[in-house]
């Protein structure tokens, strides 16, 4: 306990002092997730209304099923695929991402996209499904009611940009594969915490661990208010 405690206050005394190396961690994980978010957002909110939409999609019965697959991937198989996906002998091996900044956001994407889809459908199935025929009857058009359902389905939308940005703020096997935790060039919060933590060093590793439960806990935060602002509980 008294081991628990120094290393807690190691770690306090880390923050306060605003280490470069922290800083720099800390921007990267901002970078790589942000960057990674708002990419499984422009994509996946629209297919996701699409299907939550279009009930009669060839295939859907084929996808849908792949999506819910693809919400509970573990991220050290994502990792895997990526990291095959950019190597040299890789059909994206010529970008030459593997190791970079790049390779991770790719990783990432392709692990929030699947929640944001499959959340953003589930969110658009409950709207009344009398809206859209209402609308129809209006003379409203396609793009016209896809806005204003996702408009009645926000706070499920909001819902499915937190699970996104909490599942890879904090997974670490996927950006561990593919980015290498390179000092300086790659390593964010959950892998640094990994090799702090291997090396004995367990103020820095706990300073790390409390700087990604604030920012999981700030974003969360943010996201909530949102949810207020919309209507939510």
């Amino acid at each position: 306990m008294e081991t628990l405690a120094r290393g807690f206050g190691e770690a306090v005394q880390l923050l306060l002092e605003f280490e470069p190396a922290l800083l720099e961690i800390v921007g990267l994980t901002l970078q790589v997730t942000l960057i990674a978010l708002a990419i499984a957002l422009v994509l996946g909110i629209p297919i996701g209304a699409a299907l939550g939409l279009a009930r009669r999609i060839p295939g859907r019965s084929v996808l849908v099923p792949l999506i819910y697959t693809g919400m509970g991937l573990p991220p050290v198989v994502v990792g895997l695929f990526t990291y095959l996906l950019l190597s040299n002998q890789g059909p994206m091996g010529s970008l030459e991402w593997l190791f970079t900044p790049s390779g991770m956001i790719v990783a990432q994407t392709i692990i929030a996209l699947p929640l944001v889809v499959g959340l953003t459908m589930a969110a658009v199935q409950a709207v009344d499904p009398d809206l859209p025929v209402q609308m129809r009857a209006l003379g409203a058009t396609r793009r016209q009611i896809a806005l204003t359902t996702l408009v009645e389905s926000r706070i499920g939308v909001t819902a499915a940009v937190v699970a996104a940005y909490g599942s890879i703020i904090s997974e670490v096997g996927a950006v561990m594969l593919v980015g290498g935790n390179i000092e300086g060039e790659t390593r964010v919060l959950t892998t640094a915490i990994v090799l702090e933590t291997r090396k004995g060093n367990f103020a820095l590793a706990l300073a790390l661990g409390i700087i990604l439960l604030a920012l999981a806990f700030i974003t969360n935060f943010v996201f909530y208010r949102l949810q207020l602002r919309q209507g939510g509980p």
